[in-house]
């Protein structure tokens, strides 16, 4: 699996983790940046890895800001994008395997490295179950059209 991979500078100790752990699974990863611990925005780099996945060049994408929130609101503003914020596994399995999401939020201020491999894990391990869950997925796919 193609995934895009994108940080700002607080997100950047955890990411060469996660990079290492993905291709050590036989996943190619894409970096979108940054490489640099100087100061930047979240949003830069929510918005080039969405852009990866909606448009089908990556399969999935992983951001990482301090807390997930602001990069994972950053990615859902681009259409066709669902991403999640988890701090656990169980909520990134489900996340999948409920919500369809195609792009991971992680806070590196929030979870360790050992932690975080195992929500990307859980996370790749999800697949999409449809069924019961299709009317949702298909309302929130109807909302993102409405912008």
């Amino acid at each position: 699996m193609k995934i895009a991979i994108g940080c700002d500078h607080v997100g950047l100790e955890l990411k060469p983790c996660i990079v290492e752990h993905l291709e050590k699974r036989g996943h190619t990863v894409q970096d979108f940046g940054t490489n640099s611990y100087e100061r930047t925005d979240y949003p830069i780099y929510g918005k080039a890895v969405a852009e990866a996945v909606a448009s089908g060049a990556c399969e999935k994408g992983i951001v990482l800001c301090g807390t997930g929130v602001g990069i994972s609101i950053a990615a859902n503003k681009i259409h066709g994008i669902r991403a999640v914020v988890c701090s656990e596994p169980y909520s990134a399995l489900l996340s999948r395997r409920h919500n369809d999401t195609n792009v991971l939020a992680l806070g590196a201020r929030v979870v360790g490295s050992a932690l975080a491999l195992m929500i990307v894990d859980a996370w790749l391990a999800g697949k999409y179950e449809g069924g019961r869950h299709a009317k949702r997925v298909d309302m929130l796919t109807e909302l993102d059209r409405l912008r």
